[in-house]
This record gives C-alpha cells, sequence and structure tokens, in this order.
C-alpha cells in the first residue's frame, strides 16, 4: 500500500508520517527529501537556479515513482496540487491522505523558516490565502481528510486507521 501525505506547510506530514508508517508496518520517505538527494541541491536552492516549475515537475516525477510501493510518503505542500499527480496516485491504488491542520498551528511551526523559499517571500496574510486557496485542492485530490489538531501520535494513528478501512 501507498500512502501519500498531503497538507499545508507545517502541518505534520513528515513527524506524523513516520510514526504513521511505523503503525503501518511500511516504510517512510520524505519526497523533498528525495528531491535534494536526487538533485543535489537544497529546495531553496533548486527555487532560485532552475525555478519552482522545475521544481513541481521533479517532485511529481518522484511521487510517480513512488506509487506501487509499500511506503507512507511525506509529500511537500505543493505536490498533490497537481491533478496529474493525484491522478496517478489515484490510478495506482494509492492513498491520498490529507492531513487537515489548522493555519494558525501550521504558520506557528513554519514561521521564519529559512529552507521555505515561499515561507520567506511571504507576509502571514498571504500564506493564509494560500493555505485557503490549496485546502480546497487538497479536499478534492484527498481520498482521505485526516484531522490534525491533535498530537502526532492521535493524527498517526487516524492515518493508519483509514489506510486499514
Amino acid at each position: 500500500m501507498t500512502v501519500f501525505l498531503c497538507g499545508f506547510m507545517g502541518c505534520g506530514k513528515t513527524t506524523t508520517g513516520k510514526l504513521a508508517a511505523k503503525k503501518l508496518g511500511c516504510g517512510f520517505t520524505d519526497t523533498d527529501d528525495l528531491i535534494v538527494r536526487t538533485l543535489e541541491m537544497s529546495i531553496p536552492e533548486i527555487f532560485e537556479k532552475k525555478g519552482e516549475p522545475f521544481f513541481r515537475q521533479t517532485e511529481a516525477e518522484i511521487v510517480k515513482s513512488l506509487c506501487g510501493k509499500s511506503v507512507c510518503a511525506a509529500c511537500g505542500g505543493g505536490a498533490m496540487l497537481n491533478p496529474d499527480t493525484a491522478k496517478a496516485v489515484a490510478e495506482s491504488g494509492g492513498i491520498i491522505a490529507y492531513i487537515d491542520t489548522p493555519f494558525e498551528t501550521c504558520y506557528e511551526r513554519i514561521s521564519g523558516d529559512t529552507n521555505r523559499p515561499i515561507v520567506m517571500r511571504s507576509t502571514k496574510e498571504e500564506l493564509e490565502n494560500l493555505y485557503n486557496q490549496r485546502r480546497e485542492i487538497y479536499m478534492k485530490h484527498a481520498t482521505v481528510r485526516i484531522d490534525g489538531s491533535g498530537s502526532p501520535n492521535e493524527t498517526a494513528e487516524l492515518i493508519a486507521a483509514e489506510c486499514r478501512k
């Protein structure tokens, strides 16, 4: 089973993903980490030198390469915004779990994070607008919606329970 965790930056994909993978007895990966290792550049460097469209294309290829594997994958905040990527996951039988965490919680976690180019170039209001725009798309592409307002362990248990259904 392939589980792709999606949601806004700071919603808890990596933290809860590691815990959910253990509960599901599968591996864990973070697509941002795979991109950094593949391109041998940090995310800010990729954005600066190659541009966001190149990053998004690489992200889509990485996600598609994981389809059909026994893994729980934390996707970057923009990965499941791409309808083609979401369709590829759905066609492979993968699960897209949207971690729905309140904006204020996400903002507390990402504020000032220099490894997030979008955060560094945006005001809180701009990020909240982006959060609201993306939320609708996450909901549309998700197989399941997970309440991300609890502890990481509680959220991981919700992910695991949904995946076992």
